[in-house]
């Protein structure tokens, strides 16, 4: 720059020294901003390395039902059982089964006749075929007690009459029925059957005891 072109007026800093150059050159006064925006670059940049660590550690305390993924803890709902979710099972639920069960222990009866009709002056013969010892007597006396007071044998099946039977049986002859039923009743025999053998016998009712 020459000297007519310098703009600024002539002060101690333009005097020659030896040599020939000036002592000190003017320069022009600097700004508030030139002096401000290395603070504010500075400020800048903290910031953003701030705000990125911050965003860095927080990326792993996310909550898991964040991603939309369910948490591995998580359990699936637990189905009611039938028994908790107030209908009754099939064996509870007090409906029939369709299936006529009978007693345990009991076996249907095939005695037929009115006791109530029974001769109780009829003669009748207790035969033991297989029972305990006295058995003939015993169910003689139970006879006697339900009000019979015709004549009641008790003796042991020597003629092999109750052969086939397994259980106490009542025969009797014809048109003997309702004697046959209360003499059942009386001893709690379920079978009653009637018989030529009897029939042709001096007895109404013969009592096979087993």
């Amino acid at each position: 720059m020459t000297k007519s072109g310098y703009p600024y007026p002539p002060d101690e800093f333009d005097v020659a020294v030896p040599g020939g150059a000036p002592v000190g050159v003017h320069r022009a006064p600097r700004s508030g901003w030139s002096s401000a925006w290395p603070f504010l670059l500075v400020a800048v940049v903290c910031a953003a390395v701030a705000w990125g660590g911050i965003t860095l550690l927080s990326g792993n305390d996310e909550p898991a039902d964040a991603s939309g993924t369910p948490s591995s803890s998580a359990s699936a709902p637990v189905s009611p059982s039938p028994s908790a979710s107030g209908e009754p099972s099939g064996e509870a639920s007090g409906e029939p089964s369709g299936e006529a069960s009978e007693p345990a222990g009991e076996e249907p009866s095939s005695v037929t006749g009115n006791p109530a009709e029974a001769n109780l002056a009829a003669a009748i013969q207790v035969l033991n075929s297989g029972g305990p010892t006295g058995a003939a007597g015993t169910t003689a006396d139970t006879i006697t007690g339900a009000g019979f007071t015709g004549t009641i044998d008790a003796d042991d099946d020597t003629d092999g009459l109750g052969q086939g039977y397994t259980e106490t049986t009542v025969l009797y002859g014809a048109d003997r029925a309702d004697t046959a039923a209360a003499v059942a009743q009386a001893i709690g025999a379920t079978s009653a059957i009637e018989s030529a053998d009897v029939t042709a016998s001096p007895y109404a009712v013969i009592v096979i005891v087993k």
